[in-house]
């Protein structure tokens, strides 16, 4: 139990640990991008229906306006979060979950935020296809952006970012 709390809390950990604790990471900036996401959503760039959970749960008054109008407005919300939710995740990454050093730090930074980019697009693009084809909730759709986003951060920041 001692050798996991090590691994937890300090810089060397065995692969399971370390996805763990990129879950955890990944998590907070999760939470970070929807809470943005949901903020922008609302008073910014509206992007929710009445069949919102939160919206219902809260008695919320939202505008109505056409699914492709609405899947504009959440691919703007999408990207005013990421640019926010990302460098929680950078910064994140690197103090706990990965080891610097494969690359210069400029160009570190660099690839992080396209590969994130990379992923923000084929995440966003599902979503507004979700949205304008099926008619799915925002909030549907934004779920299907995260796990794919997920999925291609993983490999790429392990695989090629950073030093394992």
């Amino acid at each position: 139990m001692h050798s996991l709390w090590k691994q937890f809390t300090g810089r060397e950990h065995g692969p399971f640990v370390q996805f763990v604790k990129y879950g955890i990471c990944g998590g907070v900036a999760v939470v970070v991008h929807v809470a943005l996401f949901s903020v922008m959503a609302l008073l910014v760039f509206p992007a929710l229906t009445e069949r919102e959970f939160v919206v219902q749960i809260l008695h919320l008054q939202v505008p109505l306006m056409s699914d492709a109008v609405r899947a504009n407005n959440a691919a703007w919300d999408n990207f005013a979060a990421f640019i926010f939710s990302n460098l929680t995740a950078y910064l994140l990454n690197i103090l706990w979950v990965f080891k610097r050093g494969r690359h210069h730090w400029l160009v570190e930074i660099g690839m992080f935020y396209a590969v994130s980019g990379f992923s923000f697009l084929i995440g966003t693009g599902l979503q507004t296809w979700l949205i304008v084809h099926f008619g799915l909730t925002t909030t549907v759709a934004f779920g299907a952006n995260l796990v794919t986003s997920m999925l291609i951060n993983f490999a790429m920041r392990k695989f090629v970012i950073f030093n394992g």
